[in-house]
């Protein structure tokens, strides 16, 4: 783990957006995203060893009967395979429920994607404005305890649309895949 003191304006840190629809990920300070992909996982009802391929993550249920082979990223996506169901991490309520789906998608975005190792980096994590706080306390779980992240932001999107235009307060109307809200 680097020694790196957390404050100030330069702060080497991985932005992650899980959105109901795209995932973004990148580095503070960047202009863009440096991996965008979709926010859905291939589930496979069968047990299978994570592929050669890279796509394939393993869900960390091992060998236990009734675990689930997890597929992320477009090019396991756009492949037909027989038993293989397309779902979202997000419930009805557009809150994450299902969270080893959740971290099989954080796990593609920094290992996968941007191919770093998250406790070398302060991470700054997004989450809806009607999100609830035992999503926001099982997100800090997932982050300190599963990527042994050295510190966290979680973020509102509406905040963060805010500071992107250099304003303090606004009226943000965010118009997702699922859902549009006014904050």
């Amino acid at each position: 783990m680097s020694s790196n003191i957390y404050g100030g304006d330069e702060v080497n840190a991985l932005v992650l957006d899980l959105g109901t629809h795209t995932f973004k990920a990148g580095y503070s300070g960047d202009d863009t995203p440096k991996a965008v992909f979709p926010s859905m996982v291939g589930v496979h009802a069968a047990i299978a060893a994570a592929g050669a391929n890279g796509m394939e993550v393993d869900s960390g249920n091992g060998s236990k009967p009734g675990g689930r082979k997890l597929s992320v990223g477009y090019q396991a996506l756009s492949a037909k395979q027989i038993g293989m169901e397309v779902q979202s991490p997000y419930g009805p309520d557009d809150v994450l429920s299902d969270w080893e789906l959740a971290e099989a998608l954080y796990t593609h975005a920094i290992r996968d994607r941007l191919s770093v190792k998250a406790e070398d980096f302060a991470l700054l994590v997004t989450e809806p404005t009607h999100n609830t706080r035992a999503a926001r306390e099982r997100l800090v779980e997932l982050v300190f305890e599963t990527f042994q992240a050295p510190a966290l932001y979680v973020a509102k999107n509406a905040m963060l649309s805010c500071f992107a235009t250099a304003r303090q307060t606004a009226l943000v109307v965010d118009s997702g895949y699922r859902a549009t809200s006014g904050e």
